[in-house]
Parts: structure tokens; sequence; C-alpha cells
């Protein structure tokens, strides 16, 4: 039997916010796999889906530049060692550089000017990732930076006609989208873009949590809950915050599209948020 440590069930504590004694048990049945483990407990009730499970101990700060004409945008994470650093006003410019950098020119090498902010602020900097958009058609690319630079987001927002983009309506829309990008933290556009593994394992787990039900009961109880799914981890279905959720930003989508006689599309984002690794 592997051998469980406290350290493995805190941070199973951490990816699934579940009891002690439940991580513990969920470790010694899944032999110490944590991903197995955050399965067990979600059939069992006692978790949600792992929203920390790629997260790791990283300080720093997401930057952002938008391009003039907002046709090309650049969001990237640079880390430091301290919080103290990440809150300093030179470390702070040099990430919003490299965003600037980054738009002019994505494959820009950044070694010497790390090199000299190292030498003055005394740790370690990293630039893990970067996300660099460039409209195609007609559209914006817009970004948001929340407060604190822990979170940011870059997305870019399609339309039929060349007039819609500069419609203040459009624009206000667009701005609405990154802020409910970065409160609603989803993970995908639409629900067919749900990767087939993904779908089929929350099917999984949600026909366990009701296995003793009669068929047509789970069936009905599994649908409800992969409804809620999309609701929670695809933009369009989640409730429009700005709206306290009374509507799906699909229906404000919509909403603002008719009254522009446009069509109108989310067509790419991302989210990134300090501590975060790359992996989805």
């Amino acid at each position: 039997m592997a051998e469980i440590s406290a350290a493995s069930v805190g941070k199973l504590r951490e990816m699934t916010n579940a009891g002690m004694m439940d991580c513990k048990k969920a470790l010694t049945e899944a032999k110490g796999d944590l991903s197995l483990a955050v399965d067990l407990l979600r059939k069992k009730g006692a978790a949600t889906a792992a929203t920390k499970a790629t997260r790791e101990a990283r300080e720093g700060v997401i930057a952002q530049h938008i391009t003039a004409g907002g046709r090309l945008g650049v969001l990237v994470e640079v880390n430091c060692e301290t919080d103290f650093v990440a809150r300093n006003d030179l470390f702070r410019a040099f990430a919003e550089e490299v965003a600037k950098k980054l738009a002019a020119d994505p494959k820009t090498n950044f070694d010497a000017d790390i090199q000299g902010v190292v030498a003055q602020i005394r740790e370690n900097i990293k630039i893990p990732r970067h996300s660099r958009m460039e409209v195609n058609g007609n559209g914006l690319v817009a970004a948001y930076i929340h407060t604190g630079a822990k979170v940011g987001v870059l997305v870019e927002v399609g339309a039929g006609k060349e007039s819609t983009v500069a419609n203040d309506e459009f624009k206000q829309l667009v701005k609405d989208i990154t802020l409910q990008i970065a409160a609603g933290h989803p993970n995908w556009v639409t629900r067919d873009e749900v990767p087939a593994d993904v779908l089929a394992k929350e099917k999984e787990i949600a026909a366990d949590q009701v296995k003793n039900k009669p068929p047509q009961a789970i069936a009905k109880i599994v649908e409800g809950k992969l409804e809620k799914f999309y609701q929670t981890y695809c933009l369009v279905d989640q409730g429009f915050v700005k709206k306290n959720s009374e509507i799906s930003l699909k229906e404000h989508l919509g909403s603002v599209a008719k009254q522009l006689g446009d069509e109108i599309t989310i067509r790419r984002f991302v989210r990134f948020q300090v501590g975060e690794s790359t992996g989805t």
C-alpha cells in the first residue's frame, strides 16, 4: 500500500476543497494517484471540478498590450520569486515592455533584458507563456487586467460588417466579454469545443453519483448535470455577470447583434492567472 503523506492530502484538499479525511481515503483508494483521487471524490459528490489542479507556486504579474485600432493584442505572464518584487514598479514596467515587444515581434529574445532587470531586483525572472492574437477579417482584440495584475484576459470578437467594429455598443460588448472571462473563468467559448474525453468523464462521474436510481432517471439527471457543466465552463452559456446571471452571455450577445443588425462571434480567448501552469 502506498504511503499517503500529509503533503499529498493537503494538495488534494487544495485541488478539490474536500474534507481532510475524504481526501486521505480517496488517496488511499487511488494508491497515491492525485488525478484518480480527484475523480473518486467527485463521484462521491465530495468535490467539484479540479479548477486548482494545475496551480503552482509562482509570483509575478500578467501584462497586456493592444495595438492602435484593436487589431492585434498580446497577453503575457512574467514571473518573479516574491510578491514584493511583483509589486515593484520596475518589474511591472518590464512586464509591460515585454508585452509591447511581443506585439511587435513574437520571436523577440529577452535574455539580455532579463539579465538587466535581474541585476537590479536581485530575483530570478521568467516569461513562461504569452498569447498573441491578430484579427482576421472584421473584429476587435481586447484585453483586461484585473486589479493586482494577477489575472488577465485576451479575447478576439468578430463582426460581419466593418461598420460594426467602430460602433460604441460593440466596443462596450467586447469590454464586457473580457470582464465575463475574468470573473467566470471559462475553459471554452461554446459547448461544441469541449473535448470528447472531458465530456465522457463528466458523464461517467454524473452517472456514478446516481447509479442506484432507475435508468430513465439517471439519463435525465446526467443531462441536467451536463447542462450545469456547460453553464459553468462554456463562456457563452455562463450567466452574464453584468445582469446578475439573469440571462446568459449568449442571449446578451444575440441582443446586441440584433440592435446592430449584424452577426457577432466570440472567436477565441485566453485567461491567464499567476500561479497556473500552461497546461489546461
